[in-house]
């Protein structure tokens, strides 16, 4: 089984003041299933992962009644203010839709760097492990100090980086990401998305320039903790989606060691264990 780790929909009449600006005119648009469903039929995907693109719960509660409608979304991963004195009990509620499968605080746009390793956030962080929900960490490179202290303060939480922290591919840039990814992989309960990689390449989106960030990824985390996604449709600004994932194939594939096993796994296989996918 295929799994797309990472894909949105969205609609652009509740993303006013939000991301994506007009000019970037190949997503400024509305985009769901019915645009998706083509491109996961041509590629054999039989399952994916939706995930919250807006830092509301009702935006939340708008994926799960998607994932409802549509049986190719097999989780969802939604988003709670997680410092909220209610956060406990909107997490418990949440977590009653079978489809919920995690949360992700949309760190990227946060003012404070360091806002993941505060402690105020354990309860909500106690109530989502209670619940078995999966931590999806969108960060920068200059995140993932902040994003080990937090690991390594909740040890039994699952984390999933997505997109590997964007590295600056588009300038080359592997340091000091590369030891901060490294460092993080040393944690048992991390993950990496093997997401975005494209777009963060920029005006340099191909293979070659990804190999280094991927063959570090593999060295780190292994076959067995990396997860590809799509991350559809902002991928529109970089590939197609058939384009995108025969190029992660092919750079996994030649990767040491690999085996349609571990292949499977990676596209697949991982996404089901830790998303508890259906």
């Amino acid at each position: 089984m295929l799994i797309d780790a990472h894909q949105h929909f969205w609609r652009l009449a509740d993303r006013v003041g939000h991301w994506p600006p007009p000019a970037l005119v190949p997503i400024h648009r509305d985009f769901d299933h019915a645009d998706l469903e083509p491109l996961l039929a041509q590629c054999g995907v039989t399952g994916t992962v939706l995930v919250q693109s807006l830092p509301t719960v009702a935006d939340t509660l708008q994926l799960l009644q998607l994932a409802t409608q549509h049986p190719v979304v097999k989780g969802v991963v939604g988003w709670v203010d997680l410092l909220a004195t209610d956060a406990p009990a909107q997490i418990t509620a949440l977590a009653h839709h079978r489809k919920l499968k995690g949360l992700r605080p949309m760190l990227q746009d946060l003012p404070d760097t360091y806002w993941i390793a505060q402690a105020a956030l354990t309860p909500a962080i106690t109530a989502m492990q209670a619940h078995g929900l999966v931590f999806d960490a969108l960060v920068l490179p200059q995140h993932l100090g902040a994003l080990l202290a937090f690991a390594q303060r909740h040890p039994d939480l699952s984390i999933v980086i997505d997109h590997a922290a964007k590295p600056e591919i588009a300038l080359g840039r592997l340091d000091p990401w590369r030891q901060d990814m490294a460092a993080l992989a040393a944690l048992p309960q991390v993950q990496c998305k093997l997401s975005a990689l494209l777009t963060e390449a920029g005006v340099h989106a191909r293979a070659s320039a990804l190999e280094p960030y991927v063959a570090h990824l593999f060295a780190t985390f292994g076959a067995e903790r990396l997860i590809w996604g799509s991350d559809w449709p902002v991928l529109n600004l970089a590939a197609g989606y058939a384009d995108w994932l025969a190029m992660a194939q092919a750079l996994c594939k030649g990767q040491p060691g690999m085996d349609d096993t571990r292949i499977d796994a990676i596209f697949g296989g991982n996404a089901r264990r830790i998303y508890r996918l259906d």
